[in-house]
């Protein structure tokens, strides 16, 4: 244990962080108070303007200062699509590793009733509404291929269908460059299923 009560404070506050644990919150504490004391102000600075002016976008949930974020405010999206996904983080990664224009909706998690998530804390009746409104053609449910990402996509399907707007799934199955032996069988078997016709 430390001598002083105000670096256990600052190591005990770096474990919140995803996959820290003491050793690590440990080290990185050291490491700012011994090298980086001006970078770790800054860091304190900036974390504290972060949690107290970020908020959620209004119409998609995303992250954003403003309270709609740039790619709603956007004239040049398309609103006739509408991708939905579990956190924002994969709405970085479909926007940096694809050409789609369209727009999002950010659940912030996954239908996962053990976890108190449900259809409110996902958002669901605004998503409803935005579905109500008669743009949308195409809901692209973009959620994780887990069990509760399946539920929930699911769940978003019949929301879609209900608005009589088409959904659509992203595919799933064996990874460009993959090679049979080493894709995992529930993987291989979700492929070998859902395969399509080579034009």
């Amino acid at each position: 244990m430390s001598s002083s009560p105000l670096l256990s404070e600052l190591i005990e506050a770096l474990r919140c962080l995803p996959g820290v644990g003491g050793k690590s919150a440990q080290r990185m504490a050291f490491h700012l108070l011994e090298r980086e004391r001006e970078r770790g102000l800054k860091l304190a600075a900036v974390l504290q303007q972060a949690m107290q002016n970020i908020g959620h976008c209004a119409r998609c949930r995303n992250f954003s200062e403003t309270p709609l974020c740039s790619i709603c405010a956007s004239s040049s999206r398309d609103r006739h699509v509408l991708c939905v996904v579990e956190s924002p983080t994969d709405l970085a990664a479909i926007e940096q590793a694809t050409g789609y224009r369209g727009q999002y909706f950010v659940l912030m998690g996954r239908l996962s009733p053990l976890d108190g998530l449900g259809p409110e804390e996902l958002g669901l009746g605004l998503l409803s509404e935005r579905l109500g409104e008669g743009d949308v053609e195409e809901l692209i449910l973009a959620t994780n291929p887990t069990v509760e990402g399946e539920a929930t996509a699911h769940y978003l399907a019949q929301l879609a269908r209900a608005a009589g707007i088409r959904p659509t799934r992203l595919a799933h199955g064996v990874p460009l460059g993959g090679e049979l032996e080493y894709v995992d069988r529930g993987t291989l078997a979700h492929a070998f299923g859902s395969r399509q016709s080579v034009e």
